[in-house]
């Protein structure tokens, strides 16, 4: 199986740190990592709409955590992720180009939990974008489908 390895170059529009606009609870965010960030504490979430995507780590790191976020972040990782892709169609061409390819964060700053660092951790961005590029596929397949047994 093919796989890519790292968020870089070509593959750079993978990352949380693309800058590609989403809307995400009502607010307008630059990027994915804002939006992210902006979730760990929503009374202050407007603060991050602006941000480029160090900047909202930076202060992500500083607000209070709302007291579910350990049972949540996944789930807001996806939500983002697919907003992302749903809103930005040329994003969603690109997604849908790496076909079934293993897409996995790599990195150097040991973060073994989004992704894997040294062929070590988790993948959790990686494996969720993959759960949303076999949901789009499976989308077309069914239209693909659909469309064909309408024309026989």
């Amino acid at each position: 199986m093919k796989a890519i390895g790292a968020f870089r170059g070509n593959y750079f529009f993978l990352s949380n740190f693309y800058n590609s606009p989403i809307e995400y609870h009502g607010l307008h965010f630059l990027n994915n990592e804002a939006a992210f960030q902006a979730m760990k504490c929503p009374a202050r979430a407007e603060e991050f709409c602006n941000l480029t995507p160090s900047e909202a780590k930076r202060l992500g790191r500083k607000v209070d955590l709302r007291d579910d976020w350990e049972y949540i972040k996944e789930q807001i990782m996806y939500e983002v992720c697919e907003r992302k892709f749903s809103q930005n169609p040329d994003l969603l061409q690109k997604l849908l180009a790496t076909d079934d390819a293993m897409l996995i964060e790599g990195n150097n700053w040991g973060d073994t939990t989004w992704g894997m660092c040294n062929g070590v951790g988790e993948n959790k961005l990686g494996n969720i974008l993959m759960r949303i590029r076999s949901n789009y596929q499976n989308v077309i397949a069914e239209a693909t489908k659909n469309t064909l047994t309408i024309k026989e």
